[in-house]
């Protein structure tokens, strides 16, 4: 191998030709490369060949990977082609992204970096600023889409919504619950947003989607049905359930305030340290809780009673299929004679959202997996201490999640 090739090698510099090295005034490498024939005058967006327009801005760089303890660039010549699609636009070359001022294999390896540690770690260690690392991640996240079809097979999706910043900066997502991936993400928490994943997902894979798991959001459940016709809402356990502990806790509150109006501030007092024994799964007692709820039952009636319909409401996705629908009938009924308001209330919800109740007892399909990721995208916002733009955190997030992340060069 000639010597002036072995400089292609170590930066990576895949169909381009190395015309000369020098060390600039600054004490770092610069390569001067050239296209090959056959990649010259390209559209950076369709790739097709273009007829030249001028020769831009002159001779520009892109920094490489360093050299061991030393700076790398690579500089070529930055001609712009007229596109009759895209019209005049910055030729197109082999080693690094269109509008990016790093080589591809320096965006992939800090790419692989942000996903496996923070950004600020990545910031010191790639020499870059931290917003170039946020900036990285969003071109490789999108060139990764673009050569591939993420919305392939799709079946079985799960959508729920999460807060990543204070001032609730709120992100819709979407699951693949065969796979377990990460299938889109994007700012929002309204019905414009889960109606734009819909326009990309198209008509025809609207149609393959079988099921889908949601809370009872409107905004998700409505353009869903809509769009969606061959797919069955499951409305997620975890949700229907927490709507009757927050029932529950209502009338605790209300006994509460009742005995301390009263005057009675021992059972205030015993009413407010209960309040995880009734939220608590029976199986998760302590023996001290096990206690306080024996207490409830002998001197609070309709407590008691709240928290029995809180937890025979868990236990329809709990029983066979076959036995889930009596069971639910058997509660509306109790619900709605209890005279606790609350769940008179929440009856009426339930006998709303009653097939999307049945689908995930019939289907078992819930938001776990969603919630798994959610958990993920956390940690990952955590990590990278906040983000001024949520594309940063989305683009990270489907690196990291949703299969997208790049292999470390040369590897």
């Amino acid at each position: 191998m000639r010597g002036i090739r072995v400089w292609a090698r170590l930066l990576g510099l895949a169909r381009a030709v190395v015309e000369d090295v020098w060390i600039d005034e600054l004490g770092a490498v610069v390569v001067a490369v050239r296209p090959r024939a056959r990649e010259r005058g390209r559209c950076p967006h369709c790739r097709r060949r273009c007829p030249g327009y001028d020769w831009g801005e002159g001779r520009r760089r892109w920094r490489a990977l360093d050299l061991g303890t030393t700076l790398a660039f690579v500089e070529a010549e930055a001609p712009r082609i007229e596109c009759a699609r895209h019209g005049v636009v910055v030729a197109a070359v082999p080693w690094a992204r269109h509008d990016s001022k790093f080589t591809r294999c320096f965006e992939d390896q800090a790419a692989w970096l942000a996903v496996n540690t923070s950004k600020t770690a990545v910031a010191e260690l790639m020499r870059i600023a931290w917003r170039s690392v946020g900036w990285i991640c969003e071109r490789v996240m999108a060139e990764a889409q673009a050569q591939r079809d993420v919305f392939a097979g799709l079946r079985r999706l799960g959508f729920d919504e999460i807060a990543i910043r204070k001032g609730q900066r709120y992100l819709t997502v979407v699951v693949d619950h065969d796979t377990g991936r990460l299938v889109w993400a994007a700012p929002g928490r309204d019905r414009k947003t889960v109606e734009r994943f819909l326009d990309l997902l198209g008509d025809e894979r609207c149609k393959q989607v079988k099921l889908v798991s949601c809370d009872m959001a409107e905004s998700i459940t409505r353009p869903v049905g809509e769009r969606c016709p061959n797919a069955l809402v499951c409305l997620d356990p975890f949700h229907v359930t927490k709507l009757a502990t927050d029932a529950l806790d209502e009338i605790r509150r209300a006994v509460w305030n009742q005995a301390r109006k009263a005057g009675q501030t021992a059972v205030a007092k015993e009413l407010k340290g209960a309040r995880f024994a009734l939220w608590k799964n029976p199986e998760h007692l302590t023996r001290r809780q096990r206690l306080k709820l024996s207490q409830i039952r002998q001197t609070n009636e309709p407590l008691y009673r709240a928290y029995l319909l809180k937890e025979q409401l868990r236990a329809i996705y709990r029983v066979p299929n076959e036995y889930a629908g009596a069971l639910l009938d058997a509660w509306l009924a109790w619900a709605r004679r209890s005279r606790l308001q609350p769940f008179v209330r929440l009856a009426r919800t339930i006998t709303d959202q009653r097939s999307g109740i049945e689908a995930a007892v019939q289907h078992g399909l819930s938001n776990a997996r969603v919630e798994q990721l959610n958990t993920q995208l956390r940690l990952i916002t955590r990590r990278a201490f906040g983000f001024h733009s949520p594309h940063a955190a989305i683009a990270l997030a489907m690196l990291s999640l949703g299969g997208l992340c790049p292999t470390l060069p040369g590897r």
